[in-house]
């Protein structure tokens, strides 16, 4: 059974990753196994700071140790979930368990610059260290069963994607919320943006992106009125409009890092780590300059 560290208790994922991993309060097809949470490290938050001492207290009900110094947990845990919603911080974070060779599953926004998602990589990648990160969109059941149906739809020509696009100055642009629509797009199209533009109102921004074999993609980010979770693909041979509402979602993004974990195998390249933090770096900069294209920086 692997130990599991979690690192920022600002969020939800921190209750619901426990509940599934330490079989807790839910059914049991929710159950994730192999791996158990064994301690939690609080943090300090710039997006949540009112909401961790209830998401702590939850996680003590249940016999989670809570240690206030991430080192601590150097000895007690086998990987670590970096679980807080600032992408700000996850270098900082990440950095000394990446260099203990430790794996390590980060939390949506995988970071908030490209700058600091390189660094990440490239130190796993030196020390030879497990590193994954994914919004739990990346492997929702409705994108994963139309990739199963390869071989009937044929290539995916295009995709459009929506969902809500809350923002935040520590998670600005589609950083914030807007990365669920970015990760189902790259879920489907796979990489190759070479440029996007980005047109935002008050209440929505719309970016396309264009990949290098003119293939398009769109991503509708909403904050204004009703919002939902899903996507268009359109296919060689068939068109699928899938809104996503699975209550398996975290369930299975659990999964896909627990394999990480006892294998050591990552489950996205650098590449597909990188790109969709570009792409909306790419988009935050067009919607500043009036929806101009911009192109990706390189990833």
């Amino acid at each position: 059974m692997l130990r599991i560290g979690l690192i920022g208790c600002d969020t939800s994922h921190v209750v619901a990753f426990t509940q599934r991993l330490n079989h807790l309060e839910l059914p049991e097809s929710l159950w994730v196994d192999g791996g158990r949470v064994v301690a939690a490290v609080p943090g300090t938050s710039l997006i949540g700071p009112e909401r961790i001492a209830g998401f702590v207290e939850r996680l003590r009900g249940w016999d989670v140790p809570i240690v206030e110094d991430s080192a601590d947990l150097f000895g007690q845990v086998d990987a670590v979930m970096v679980t807080g919603t600032d992408g700000g911080v996850h270098l900082a974070q990440a950095r000394p368990f990446l260099e203990a060779g430790l794996p390590t599953f980060v939390d949506k926004p995988f970071a908030s610059s490209l700058a600091d998602a390189r660094e990440m990589v490239e130190l796993a990648q030196r020390r030879g260290t497990p590193l994954t990160s994914a919004s739990a969109l990346r492997y929702c059941p409705e994108l994963l069963a139309v990739r199963a149906r390869a071989d009937e739809l044929g290539a995916t020509v295009g995709v459009d994607a929506y969902a809500p696009a809350l923002l935040h100055p520590r998670n600005p642009g589609l950083l914030h919320y807007g990365v669920h629509a970015v990760e189902t797009v790259y879920g489907l199209m796979g990489t190759g943006c070479r440029s996007v533009r980005c047109l935002r109102e008050e209440g929505v921004e719309v970016t396309v992106g264009r990949w290098a074999d003119g293939r398009l993609a769109s991503v509708r980010g909403t904050r204004v009125g009703s919002y939902a979770l899903g996507f268009t693909s359109f296919h060689e041979r068939g068109v699928v409009a899938a809104p996503v509402a699975s209550a398996t979602l975290y369930t299975d993004t659990l999964r896909v890092a627990l394999e990480m974990f006892r294998t050591g195998r990552w489950p996205l390249t650098a590449e597909e780590l990188l790109e969709p933090i570009a792409f909306m770096a790419a988009a935050l900069a067009s919607a500043d300059r009036g929806g101009e294209a911009v192109f990706l920086a390189a990833s």
